[in-house]
C-alpha cells in the first residue's frame, strides 16, 4: 500500500514541512531581501521540497498505481526550481508568476492525491488542505501581478509557514499511523 510508503518515509514529508517553515521564517525575518536572494531561496526549497515527492513516487511506483501523481508533482517542483535558477534575471514580476503557477500546480496534484489516497491512508485531510492552501494562494497571486514578488514578500513568509505546518502535521499522521501499524496485535487466522 501506499501508505505504507508514506508512513515508512514520514521523516521526508516532515524536512520538507520544516524546510517550508524555515523558508517562511527567513522571507519574513529579513524584508529588505534582494530580488536576487529571494529567487535563489525559493529555487532551492521547491527543488528540494520536489526532489522529496520525486523520490516518494519513485519508492511507491510498485505499491501503487497513482505514484504518477505524486511524481507529477515532485516534477512540477524540480522543474520550477531549476527554471528560476537558469533565468538569474527574473523580474519581480516574472517570479510572482513563477510562484503563483508552482502553487497552483502542486496544490491541484496534492488535491488528486489527497484524493486517490482516501481510502489507504490517515492524514488525507491534511494533504487536501494543503493543497487547497497553495491553490488558493497561487490564485491570489496571479489576481494581483502588478504588486511583484518583493511587495507581497510578507505573503509569501505566511503561505511558506502555514504551508509548513500543514505538510509538518501531515508527517506527525503518517508516523502515528506507522506506530499502529507495528503495535497491532495480530489478526487471528481464518477459520480459528
Amino acid at each position: 500500500m501506499f501508505a505504507n510508503l508514506l508512513s515508512r518515509y514520514w521523516w521526508i514529508i516532515m524536512l520538507r514541512g520544516i524546510l517550508a517553515i524555515v523558508f517562511g521564517l527567513i522571507v519574513l525575518a529579513y524584508p529588505g531581501i534582494s530580488l536576487a536572494s529571494l529567487i535563489l531561496l525559493f529555487a532551492a526549497y521547491v527543488f528540494v521540497d520536489g526532489a522529496g515527492n520525486v523520490f516518494h513516487a519513485f519508492e511507491g511506483r510498485h505499491e501503487h498505481e497513482h505514484w504518477w501523481v505524486m511524481l507529477l508533482t515532485g516534477l512540477a517542483g524540480m522543474l520550477v526550481g531549476v527554471l528560476t535558477v537558469g533565468n538569474p534575471g527574473l523580474t519581480a514580476l516574472v517570479i510572482l508568476f513563477y510562484i503563483a503557477i508552482w502553487a497552483i500546480a502542486t496544490g491541484i496534484l496534492q488535491i488528486v492525491a489527497a484524493i486517490r489516497l482516501r481510502r489507504e491512508i490517515e492524514g488525507e485531510f491534511w494533504m487536501m488542505l494543503g493543497g487547497l492552501v497553495s491553490v488558493l494562494f497561487g490564485m491570489f497571486l496571479m489576481g494581483r501581478p502588478g504588486a511583484g514578488a518583493l511587495a507581497i514578500l510578507w505573503l509569501i513568509g505566511v503561505y511558506a509557514i502555514v504551508s509548513g505546518i500543514i505538510t509538518t502535521s501531515l508527517a506527525f499522521k503518517m508516523r502515528s499511523f506507522v506506530k499502529r501499524v507495528t503495535t497491532a496485535p495480530p489478526r487471528p487466522a481464518m477459520g480459528t
